[in-house]
């Protein structure tokens, strides 16, 4: 039954996009871009020169609703994968993650892969909008993110 339960607070949502990986990366490791493909219309804007590099790196972020997040990124890898959890400012991330993974295709495109996953979330106030976050959302986000980036790359090509 435990599988059950976990398959369900583990979402996600692909798509190949007609972009190079390190382009669609820079959308998503730059928080300030963030705003202009979130599909769950959640983030309002981030301060420049927040760059994800590394593994360990805190960026901040302001939600439409005024609110601030720190966002602990605990995976990295340049230009193909980046996964972070949010909290409040100084405090510890209550135990969901956003996840990013890009794979380059033979056809020269990208798989890009975002994965929402709160089977650690501890906070049971955040829960029921951890259930509203449904691959339909997570789609969206990547909709967003595939028509930035092909619109930029055929702007630059």
């Amino acid at each position: 039954m435990t599988d059950k339960i976990d398959d369900l607070r583990v979402v996600s949502a692909s798509r190949e996009i007609a972009a190079d990986p390190a382009d669609i990366f820079e959308l998503i490791a730059d928080p300030a871009q963030q705003p202009r493909w979130d599909g769950n219309d959640n983030l309002a804007e981030a301060p420049a020169g927040q760059r994800v590099r590394a593994e360990g790196e805190v960026f901040s972020m302001t939600l439409t609703n005024g609110a601030v997040r720190d966002n602990h990124v605990v995976e990295f890898t340049e230009g193909r994968r980046i996964a972070w959890r949010p909290s409040e400012p100084g405090k510890e991330p209550p135990g969901h993650l956003w996840r990013w993974e890009l794979a380059s295709t033979p056809e020269g495109r990208t798989l890009v892969t975002h994965t929402y996953d709160w089977t650690e979330l501890t906070d049971e106030k955040r829960q029921v909008r951890a259930r509203a976050t449904t691959g339909d959302k997570l789609s969206a986000s990547v909709e967003r993110l595939a028509l930035l980036a092909e619109r930029e790359a055929n702007s630059a090509g």
